[in-house]
């Protein structure tokens, strides 16, 4: 009989969300995390796309760092936007953030997302120890 480890909440500093949810959590060897463009006040960054493609990445390496590790353990991201033409910024910032060999990657442009001001959100799969 094979025993998974339970999920476990990887504690961060980010504004902690009045919505049931962790920031991350992790699980046999796998850390999974969804980040959004907000600050230290749980505000959406202004500044528009660039902006908050930035802070959604902060944010994102911070968890990461919490969790032990560091944007190379990142396995996967899907990134969600709310226009195509925001895409190419992403990519922009995205790229000072990781190097090859690069996470797998999956790009959606969908209609709104949870916050009607934010324009990206992330969700990402890393490996942890």
């Amino acid at each position: 009989m094979t025993t998974h480890s339970a999920k476990q909440a990887v504690k961060t500093s980010l504004y902690a969300s009045k919505s049931p949810l962790e920031w991350a959590v992790t699980s046999n060897g796998a850390l999974y995390t969804a980040q959004i463009p907000i600050d230290d006040k749980g505000e959406v960054v202004s500044g528009g796309i660039e902006a908050q493609t930035r802070q959604t990445l902060d944010n994102l390496k911070h968890t990461l760092q919490s969790a032990g590790v560091g944007m190379d353990a990142v396995l996967q991201v899907l990134i969600y936007v709310t226009d195509r033409e925001y895409l190419k910024t992403v990519n922009q910032v995205y790229a000072e953030y990781f190097e090859a060999p690069y996470p797998n990657r999956a790009a959606l442009v969908i209609a709104g997302l949870a916050r009607e001001e934010m324009l990206v959100e992330l969700v990402v799969y890393a490996a942890v120890p």
